[in-house]
């Protein structure tokens, strides 16, 4: 079958699923958990073989973590996929009424974007992720994963699709393509496709926005900071730091530069490295972070680098106004925290730092879909559209009017015979 082909079967599926009732995706999204927990073996068994391919062509360590699937990861899986079922459904809400005439009343609804594209690397469990936030927001959908995971995926993929599909409405919603010639041809169909998301490297995302005219979703890059005020608790900046680096340090909301206040300097840093001493991270600082616990110097480029490992760039600066204004200048709007007793200067980072997630007194890794409550993500947008940071069901969602009259003219209001009410109802 021809990539037009796949999507053409997909975009033939969205009327349907677009106004299928909630017990219907809930029951599809049930049978999914059943049979991924049924077929434990044979998914652990295609992982094991993309894990040995992916060794033997000396994937990076961190790629290789990514990649490996256990019976601890398909627990989580599983429990993201029930965690969807428990969420409310979110199309067919009501976000406006408006009495605009007796008779004559304006509704602003809720509904599925539509045919959305989703291309993501590495982890296996993205593809469960992504496919069942689709079908509990009524979308349907293109995975283009990793080809690193193909066997993964590949298992996967067909696990989920056998569980929709008993509900002929699924038939076709869920699409699988492998290559990146695949991709290419995707991102030309720009008639059929209604959003691109990209999730994983910056690489991946700008080769996305700079290949399609389909509006695309996603962040390039997850450079993340924690500042540590003068004012802060240092025992709870300590653990905040080095859970937000070392926690998982291969994920786009790890932190991946330390700010530090001079006057807590000589203090905190002997303090935190003793931590990440324990974890081997790579230490690069400014001259006055290497004055005081001796690193590898931190050049221009390390500010502007996202590493996902064990490495961390540490500055030092004289005030609030210098944290936020390093943060503006290199952060990537995904997420940024600032440890401190003092609630007038947290609110002043919470206001001008311009992230899609910015936090106070706790770790930079809470920047997740499930954490937030989502059930799960399909990615972190950085970008000012209809959706920013981690995107659940709701992201997954755009919205129509619906006019409901009763033999209304406009004519008639020209005309100064009637006249609007404009009443707010909802």
């Amino acid at each position: 079958m021809t990539i037009k082909e796949q999507v053409k079967l997909a975009s033939e599926a969205t009327p349907g699923i677009a106004s299928v009732s909630t017990e219907a995706k809930n029951s599809a999204l049930e049978r999914v958990a059943h049979n991924l927990d049924e077929n434990r073996d044979k998914i652990l068994s295609a992982n094991e073989k993309d894990v040995k391919e992916a060794k033997k062509a000396n994937l990076t360590p961190v790629l290789i973590k990514r990649l490996e699937l256990d019976n601890k990861k398909i627990d989580e899986i599983i429990e993201g996929v029930k965690s969807v079922i428990g969420l409310e459904d979110p199309v067919g809400k009501v976000l406006l009424a408006t009495e605009l005439d007796e008779s004559l009343t304006l509704y602003k609804v809720s509904t599925p974007i539509g045919l959305i594209g989703v291309i993501f690397e590495s982890r296996p469990e993205a593809l469960v992720q992504i496919t069942t936030l689709c079908i509990k927001s009524g979308n349907a959908v293109v995975l283009k994963g990793g080809s690193e995971a193909k066997g993964s995926n590949r298992i996967l993929f067909n696990l989920i699709k056998d569980a929709i599909e008993q509900d002929a409405v699924f038939i076709g919603s869920i699409q699988l393509i492998e290559t990146r010639e695949d991709v290419r041809k995707l991102l030309k169909l720009d008639s059929d496709i209604d959003l691109i998301i990209p999730r994983g490297s910056g690489a991946l995302v700008k080769y996305i926005q700079q290949n399609t005219k389909i509006p695309v979703m996603g962040h390039s890059e997850g450079i993340c900071h924690v500042y540590v005020d003068e004012e802060a608790n240092l025992d709870m900046a300590v653990d905040i730091a080095f859970d937000s680096k070392c926690q998982y340090a291969a994920v786009c909301n790890a932190m991946e530069t330390l700010l530090v206040h001079r006057d807590v300097a000589n203090k905190f840093l002997p303090m935190i490295k003793v931590r990440y001493d324990e974890q081997n991270v790579e230490l690069r600082g400014d001259e006055r972070v290497k004055g005081v616990i001796g690193c590898i110097n931190a050049s221009k480029s390390d500010w502007e680098c996202e590493y996902n490992d064990l490495i961390l760039s540490i500055r030092t600066v004289d005030s609030l106004t210098d944290a936020i204004d390093h943060i503006n200048r290199y952060s990537s709007h995904h997420t940024d925290a600032i440890v401190t007793s003092n609630e007038k200067k947290a609110q002043r980072f919470l206001n001008e730092v311009d992230s899609s997630s910015v936090m106070w007194n706790c770790s930079t890794r809470f920047s997740d879909g499930y954490r937030y409550g989502l059930g799960s993500e399909l990615g972190i947008s950085t970008g000012k559209i209809h959706s920013r940071g981690p995107v659940g069901l709701e992201g997954l969602t755009i919205y129509k009017y619906k006019l409901i009259g009763d033999g209304q003219i406009v004519g008639d209001y020209a005309n100064g015979i009637k006249k609007f009410t404009h009443r707010q109802l909802v």
